[in-house]
């Protein structure tokens, strides 16, 4: 008999991301599987934490926590992305195997979206190809990060007629990619943004999106770099880690975009403002903003911008 996952995505880090069938689902588990990473990063598992308090109906879960191995950084990089899977895999296995029930259903609970940029589905096919116990899984969507962040800015992802491109740090850091105006970035820790050089791009930049720490940050990227660039040291040296990502977009010839402009400013009744303090924050770690730049609280996590080898199963570098 196969035992059953349910890889539940649970929002970009609020606890009201959570939808109506992730919640049902939640309440369907007997086991949950709780990758835990050390003291810094001990918020993502209390965020866990807190959504199991706030939503589960009826008998607890028993909850297995497990310490998630490190993804080795030297070498071929799709070589060590694919033995940091085997390696999640395998201790997948053996908690099956050892504490898990043929007629259980086990929990695994995801930041954001189980389909972008998180390794989880992959990792689960690796313990059903390797055959030593049998699993059936079914994937609950849940909101993305790049969903809280166009949310938190108020705006749209894509402009009209134009594609959006959604890529790593990593990978920008390489080079703009080719034919593309607009490109949303996932997992940048090497702040590939300040490669951009097009005097003309703007840029929608988030921290902690859906967090009480939440940070959003817009405006030219040419004068906002160096304000987002500390700005995320500022925030790293506080909690001791980092989730940020960020849509660029550039000019885009007359007659392109059917209208849609570059630059979103803000409106009046927000109170919004260069040199705004970010809800979380101490005023003394908000930089002043740019003359075209703005800092301002927003809605409510952003998908993990932390190292491979510390991150929720997500892929890329952070």
């Amino acid at each position: 008999m196969a035992r059953r996952i349910r890889i539940i995505g649970i929002g970009a880090g609020n606890p009201d991301h959570m939808t109506v069938q992730a919640i049902d689902a939640l309440n369907s588990c007997d086991v949950l599987f709780l990758p835990v990473k050390g003291e810094e990063k001990a918020f993502l598992a209390d965020m866990r934490r807190e959504i199991c308090r706030r939503f589960i109906r009826g008998a607890e879960p028993r909850v297995l926590e497990f310490s998630v191995p490190k993804r080795r950084a030297d070498g071929d990089y799709g070589a060590g992305v694919t033995d940091w899977h085997a390696a999640i895999a395998a201790i997948y296995e053996r908690m099956l195997l050892d504490s898990v029930g043929e007629a259980e259903t086990v929990g695994l609970l995801v930041w954001g979206d189980p389909m972008l940029y998180d390794s989880t589905i992959r990792i689960v096919e690796h313990v059903r190809a390797g055959g030593r116990v049998a699993v059936d899984y079914d994937v609950i969507p849940g909101i993305t990060s790049l969903q809280a962040l166009c949310a938190g800015h108020r705006i749209p992802l894509n402009r009209i007629g134009l594609p959006v491109e959604i890529t790593t740090g990593r990978r920008l850091a390489e080079g703009w990619p080719e034919g593309a105006r607009d490109v949303a970035v996932m997992l940048d820790g090497v702040q590939a943004f300040a490669t951009v050089d097009d005097p003309g791009a703007e840029i929608h930049w988030g921290a902690y999106l859906g967090t009480p720490m939440e940070i959003l940050v817009f405006g030219n990227l040419s004068e906002m770099a160096q304000t987002i660039a500390e700005t995320r040291r500022a925030a790293r040296e506080r909690h001791g880690w980092i989730m940020d990502t960020y849509l660029i977009r550039r000019p885009v010839p007359d007659g392109e975009g059917n209208g849609d402009t570059v630059r979103h400013l803000p409106s009046p009744d927000r109170g919004e403002g260069a040199g705004r303090r970010m809800r979380g924050q101490s005023k003394q770690e908000v930089p002043s903003s740019g003359p075209s730049g703005h800092l301002f609280p927003g809605g409510e996590k952003g998908t993990a911008s932390l190292p491979p080898d510390e991150a929720d199963g997500k892929e890329g570098p952070a």
